[in-house]
């Protein structure tokens, strides 16, 4: 049985990159190969939500089809916290960055890409 709407179907390979540590597709000033271990390690501590529940509660807030999703610690507000940098092709074709707060699935930041 299939859990993520239509939306996010597309979304499998890049997932997948997350979850199993593929690097064929990360970028080279990011180390993509190890997000998935990140991830899974502050899931089980708590630290953050579920992707799935991020990936829901974004499409609500910002539609579209999500095309790379990162996973990184950042400094907020003088507090480290975890933060997942998604990319999404709005409906309309602009190509959205979005920085959601992983522990809180809470968009911070939601600007159009050049």
């Amino acid at each position: 049985m299939n859990i993520l709407p239509i939306r996010f179907q597309p979304l499998a390979f890049v997932l997948s990159g997350l979850l199993t540590g593929s690097s064929a597709n990360a970028a080279p000033q990011h180390d993509a190969e190890h997000d998935h271990d990140r991830a899974r390690q502050a899931l089980s501590r708590g630290e953050v939500r579920p992707i799935t529940e991020i990936l829901t509660q974004v499409a609500t807030e910002v539609p579209g089809e999500v095309v790379e999703v990162e996973f990184e610690r950042s400094r907020r507000h003088g507090a480290e916290a975890w933060i997942y940098e998604l990319k999404i092709m709005a409906e309309d074709g602009r190509l959205l960055e979005v920085q959601v707060d992983a522990a809180t699935s809470r968009v911070l930041v939601a600007e159009e890409k050049d």
